[in-house]
């Protein structure tokens, strides 16, 4: 086994590779179950509230695009903020995403069981190990087979939504769409903040840089790919399931897309949106197991975690330990409440601190860092990062506490981890130490 770490892994992702991990990662849970709270706040201006959410991750997206084109690195979420702002807020950052990454799993897992439960009942706990183990091997055997397998479900992702909208669009009613703005810009607003997790994971492949063929292009091209497809698929989608049943109908839909579909479809319906489902949840569960992988090899590689989380597979050239790690993370996940908007808050948290301190590195790289800019494929003026940036940073910070009236449990777990995190991190200080 080699402990090599990054000159060990194989360039084995090009670009469509990091479009689809981008875009197989935002792609998930949200756009099932989203647009019906959306819709009972801001009626069919749930359209324009789309395109309000995800102006902070266009911000952010230039961020991500200027830096994976200047310093493409495994691990970035970790090693861009202990690099250029501090390694201890490095660590902190990537430590709380441990939480984020074992929610995330648990979310995506459960939910996929419910949705193939529609068509075949399942046991919950059982087959959500299963789906985990699917994923372990999927990634196990080389980041080429991982990747392929990514591409391979996005594409016929994008046929089944294909076939929703083009099916749905003939029968979509003008009235539906009226008034436009029944609550005003308040309510456009409102809704803004449910359909960010619509782009969460936009910039994922940027954690596995090392990996990538023709990185500098690769990654601020796929990234601009990535965001401005999630942007059609969500509009077509949400204009077509407003349009079809109305915004009051579809605020009130436990399953808004089903039913949409089934007011059209009949009984092709569920089977398609079920295997739908499937498959983008599928994306993003693959996708994490690549990337969070990359990210724990990162931290083994630094030494501020096991450094056997950094050895690289001999054959698969894939972090297997860290892979490994990642799976029994899942597995220890399947302990945490099997409630939603707890699990949600969990992954959405840390992930906004992880965007704000990534915005942060952007600025400071621009500012302090000539050298660094001018190597990067895609820069725009210094003073346009610096801006741009702490803009981002602003945005995310603002929507880290947007979430404490709706369930304070996981600012506390977070809080609790966090704290042995610290405890952790000083420890390891201290035997670093002469």
């Amino acid at each position: 086994m080699s402990d090599g770490g990054e000159a060990d892994l194989r360039q084995g992702i090009g670009l469509w590779g990091v479009v689809s991990l981008g875009l197989g990662t935002a792609v998930g849970v949200s756009i099932f179950s989203a647009v019906s709270p959306a819709a009972g706040l801001a009626g069919p201006g749930m359209l324009l509230s789309v395109l309000v959410a995800a102006l902070p991750m266009y911000l952010i997206a230039v961020s991500y695009a200027f830096l994976g084109s200047a310093l493409p690195v495994s691990g970035a979420s970790f090693v861009w903020p202990a690099r250029f702002l501090h390694p201890a807020l490095g660590f902190f950052i990537a430590w709380m995403r441990i939480v984020a990454n074992m929610g995330a799993m648990v979310v995506l897992a459960l939910v996929l069981t419910r949705y193939i439960s529609m068509i075949v009942p399942l046991p919950t706990k059982p087959a959500m190990f299963g789906f985990l183990v699917l994923a372990l091997l999927a990634n196990l055997f080389g980041v080429r087979t991982a990747a392929r397998s990514q591409t391979i479900m996005i594409g016929l992702l994008i046929v089944l939504f294909a076939v929703f909208v083009a099916w749905g669009a003939g029968t979509v009613e003008a009235g539906r769409l009226a008034p436009a703005f029944p609550q005003g810009a308040s309510g456009v607003l409102a809704a803004a903040p449910l359909l960010m997790g619509l782009f969460f994971g936009i910039e994922a492949a940027t954690e596995a840089g090392a990996e990538i063929r023709r990185s500098r292009r690769s990654i601020p091209l796929g990234i601009a790919l990535s965001i401005g497809s999630a942007t059609v698929l969500y509009l077509a989608v949400a204009f077509v399931a407003v349009g079809v049943m109305g915004s009051d109908a579809l605020a009130a839909s436990a399953a808004p897309i089903l039913e949409a579909a089934e007011r059209f479809m009949g009984p092709v319906a569920r089977p398609l949106v079920v295997l739908a489902a499937i498959v983008a949840i599928g994306t993003s569960l693959n996708a994490i197991f690549t990337l969070f992988s990359r990210s724990l090899m990162a931290m083994g590689a630094d030494g501020v975690l096991p450094r056997a989380l950094a050895r690289v597979h001999p054959r698969w050239h894939v972090p297997h330990v860290a892979l490994l790690a990642v799976f029994g993370l899942g597995c220890a996940g399947l302990l945490l409440p099997m409630e939603l908007t707890f699990l949600f808050l969990a992954v959405n948290i840390p992930n906004l601190v992880k965007y704000g301190s990534i915005c942060l590195v952007a600025a400071r790289v621009a500012r302090r860092h000539p050298e660094i800019h001018a190597k990067a494929a895609f820069r725009p003026r210094r003073k346009t990062v610096v801006v741009l940036g702490n803009a981002g940073a602003i945005c995310a910070g603002a929507l880290v506490f947007t979430g404490l009236e709706a369930d304070w449990r996981p600012y506390a777990l977070l809080l609790a981890w966090g704290l042995v995190g610290a405890a952790w991190y000083a420890r390891r200080a201290a035997a670093a130490r002469p």
